[in-house]
């Protein structure tokens, strides 16, 4: 990993595929990462449909810092992995993100080149994140005790968070930070806020 004091850049993208190619669309994307893992800085990669047949394929990719990303999107290797699927992918959205925060928002067509808002201090990111997760945890634990109680503790826990983390995704940390907003963005500038 290269050392830089740069934070950390997170490369969401939205690529429509027909359902029909799905096998084609997985050697492509397991191609693509194979390429982005010989590249210094490179940290991971993951991908998600919203459904079985979806057309939409949401992807992120990450570098250790703005540097090595551009060493990646300028390279010749991914030139050519990108070429490779003209006409088996059409780019819909490209987001660029530092942090944790715009996690959370609707996506949203946006120019790879438009200067994101300053973050949210790190600390208030935290207290969004425990404000939405603490009472939807509560509830769910209050509602599934009576039902999964006598499980093992690990099979509890598995089925809570392959419960909650799709919840707290789309719908409570969205709500929690448009509520929390105002409170976020007045002192994003600062920091120390």
């Amino acid at each position: 990993m290269t050392q830089t004091s740069a934070a950390p850049v997170t490369v969401a993208i939205t690529r429509r595929v027909r359902p029909e190619d799905e096998l084609l669309m997985q050697a492509w994307v397991h191609a693509g990462t194979s390429l982005a893992e010989r590249f210094p800085g490179f940290l991971g990669t993951g991908w998600v449909r919203p459904a079985a047949g979806s057309e939409d394929w949401h992807m992120l990719y990450r570098f250790d810092s703005p540097a090595s990303l551009a060493r990646w999107e300028d390279s010749p290797e991914r030139t050519r992995w990108l070429r490779s699927a003209q006409d088996l992918v059409e780019h819909t959205r490209v987001e660029h993100r530092t942090g944790i925060e715009g996690w959370f928002d609707e996506p949203r067509e946006r120019s790879v080149s438009d200067l994101a808002p300053p973050a949210p201090a790190r600390w208030k990111q935290a207290v969004v994140i425990w404000v939405a997760f603490f009472p939807t945890n509560l509830l769910f634990t209050w509602l599934l005790t009576p039902l999964l109680g006598h499980w093992p503790l690990v099979l509890r826990v598995l089925v809570s968070t392959l419960l909650l983390t799709p919840l707290m995704t789309y719908l409570v940390l969205p709500q929690v930070t448009r509520l929390l907003q105002p409170w976020l963005a007045g002192r994003a500038r600062n920091r120390a806020g």
